[in-house]
């Protein structure tokens, strides 16, 4: 029987440099990218398919076209007359990046708007993963209808995995965002932190001050990533284990680091729940996708040993 990985968020028009002063156009966001790299090394008897909405614009159509071409389903996506994608733009330096965003007029915003298809959509995935972004872009009445279905699918046995993902831009103020983090980290059975994030916004010491929070709020398991620190495991009942960051070749774009670990953790750790083979396969992936540009990278371009 087939299984289903849901990935819940916003997927924006990308705008990467090219040579000279020319740009590329492409497609990404934090919970795309993830779909997008467990599709790549999930089996075939799982489906991967994105919750979002996009508008009835033609690059809608174009994004609703990629997003099929790399296998990532698009039947749960709602479409919203008036609206569009989101854009943005990566600039690099010496492979670090920053953003410019545009996404005032973003359907996505209206991804949780429709009680009764979120529930119903929900309710036929067997994981489902959604980010502190997810969450940073809907109106406080989505953002409670999004968790509520989340908490309900929980019960139901299925797997809730939540990146937090701060970014503090995208809040209208701190303590919302706390709170808001909290909340989907208490509606999530597993979470995969960045530890950078959780050290300046929730003045944790070390990984294990970030498990052990997320786990009082709930998780049973806590992937902290701490880029070449390394990747601290803490599962409920056991000790926590410590996975080496994969060696770095050259470092061109940062940009879907953690993304690609996020996807390629959850293709493997879905299979035999065998959290170490995950993430060191998960560190593995990342190492070789930030020696390309741009956040997707075709699985042919990504040497894994």
């Amino acid at each position: 029987m087939t299984k289903r990985m849901l990935s819940i968020g916003e997927c924006m028009v990308e705008l990467m440099q090219a040579e000279g002063d020319l740009l590329r156009k492409g497609f990404a966001g934090d919970t795309f990218n993830t779909a997008y790299y467990a599709r790549l090394f999930l089996p075939a008897d799982w489906s991967v398919d994105y919750l979002t909405a996009v508008g009835t614009d033609k690059i809608s159509d174009e994004m609703l076209r990629f997003m099929e071409g790399t296998g990532v389903g698009t039947g749960s996506i709602r479409r919203i007359e008036g609206r569009s994608p989101g854009l943005y733009m990566i600039h690099l330096d010496n492979g670090e990046r920053s953003f410019s965003y545009w996404r005032s007029a973003s359907a996505a915003k209206a991804l949780a708007d429709d009680a009764d298809h979120l529930r119903k959509t929900l309710g036929q995935s067997d994981v489902i993963a959604f980010s502190g972004i997810t969450l940073a872009i809907l109106a406080e009445d989505a953002v409670e209808r999004l968790l509520g279905e989340l908490h309900r699918a929980r019960k139901d046995g299925k797997l809730i995995v939540f990146d937090p993902n701060i970014r503090p831009r995208l809040w209208s103020d701190r303590e919302r965002m706390l709170r808001t983090i909290t909340a989907g980290g208490k509606a999530a059975s597993l979470v995969m932190p960045s530890f950078d994030d959780e050290a300046t916004h929730f003045g944790d010491a070390d990984a294990a001050a970030t498990i052990a929070r997320y786990q009082k709020a709930g998780a049973d398991g806590v992937i902290v990533k701490d880029g070449e620190h390394g990747i601290t495991i803490g599962l409920t009942g056991e000790q926590p284990l410590f996975v080496a960051a994969a060696k770095v070749d050259r470092i061109v774009d940062t940009t879907s680091a953690g993304d690609s670990f996020n996807g390629s953790f959850l293709a493997r750790y879905v299979q035999d729940r065998d959290a170490r083979a995950a993430a060191e396969f998960a560190a593995r992936v990342a190492a070789a996708v930030i020696g390309h540009h741009g956040a997707l990278v075709a699985k042919d371009k990504l040497s894994i040993a």
